[in-house]
């Protein structure tokens, strides 16, 4: 196959260049500074500049390009650039996929804030969106910015990723500091569920869309058995062999975290039920699989 990526140069894009290439895939890069060799070529989604031919030619376009949702939760710039990347991007993509005769499959990037805070309640694709938090809100545009490709027939896939927990990403990276001076803490009551997946399992359910055409539609990336977050700090806490005891109030997460809190003290009991049923094989099903996967990578 020929997958175009936007995005290819941030975390996940890089590991996933590296799996679809050693997969046998070829793979194009599409980048905003001027191609270095045969494997790159230049796009701007802001201006719209972006090669016909080079989306007519692929078998599949992923869209991983956005900014870090990593930054000041009280800045209106840092809010306000978060939704036009995620949706320009998209939006710019799934336009140029539905102008072409023989539109490509769509694997478009997302979150799993786009269900809001549903308690305890186990979530599927199925399950509704609630709430205004700013990432649900910008995960509901995210998606509808798709809506081009789906309408021109093309096979498209949101990817609504949880947080991919890796000792060089965000945001395990930001934690394993704390964790390893003794400041690691529960946060709030603990009992909100805190979905996750490992980078080697978000790597290869990605690979498993594109080369499965059968699945489409909204695909929860997260390991089978979310934990709470009490149960992820006793599991982070014992891989440092450091003591977690202290919670962090919830009030003091609320002004703390500003737009952010919602995403640290709601319950997102999510589910992959789509890979489940497509045959995906989760490397990392749990809490204690995932940190060890994401402490230990080789």
């Amino acid at each position: 196959m020929h997958v175009v990526i936007a995005g290819a140069s941030g975390f996940l894009g890089r590991h996933l260049r590296t799996e679809l290439q050693a997969r046998g895939h070829t793979v194009t890069a599409l980048v905003r500074r001027p191609a270095r060799g045969a494997d790159e070529a230049q796009w701007d989604p802001y201006t719209g500049v972006l090669d016909p031919a080079l989306v007519d030619a692929a078998d599949v376009v992923v869209n991983l390009a956005g900014s870090p949702t990593a930054g000041n939760p009280h800045s209106a710039r840092w809010a306000r650039e978060l939704r036009e990347s995620r949706i320009t991007s998209t939006r710019v993509l799934a336009e140029a996929i539905a102008a072409v005769g023989n539109p490509p499959a769509y694997l478009a990037g997302n979150g799993i804030s786009y269900y809001g805070d549903h308690g305890g309640a186990p979530l599927t694709e199925a399950s509704d969106s609630r709430g205004q938090a700013l990432l649900t809100q910008v995960t509901r545009e995210w998606q509808a910015a798709t809506t081009a490709a789906s309408e021109a027939g093309a096979r498209v896939c949101v990817l609504r990723t949880a947080p991919v927990m890796d000792r060089d990403a965000a945001p395990l990276k930001l934690l394993l500091p704390l964790f390893r001076a003794g400041l690691g803490a529960r946060l709030g009551s603990g009992r909100q569920h805190m979905a996750m997946i490992s980078l080697r399992d978000w790597v290869g359910a990605v690979a498993f869309l594109a080369e499965h055409e059968s699945v489409s539609g909204p695909v929860n990336l997260t390991c089978p058995q979310p934990p709470t977050n009490a149960e992820f700090t006793r599991a982070l806490a014992r891989a440092v062999h450091r003591p977690a005891v202290l919670p962090v109030p919830s009030p003091l997460l609320r002004v703390g975290a500003g737009a952010m809190a919602p995403e640290l003290l709601g319950s997102l009991n999510v589910r992959s039920a789509v890979l489940e049923a497509a045959g995906f094989e989760f490397r990392d099903p749990d809490v204690d699989a995932v940190l060890a996967a994401g402490l230990h990578r080789g």
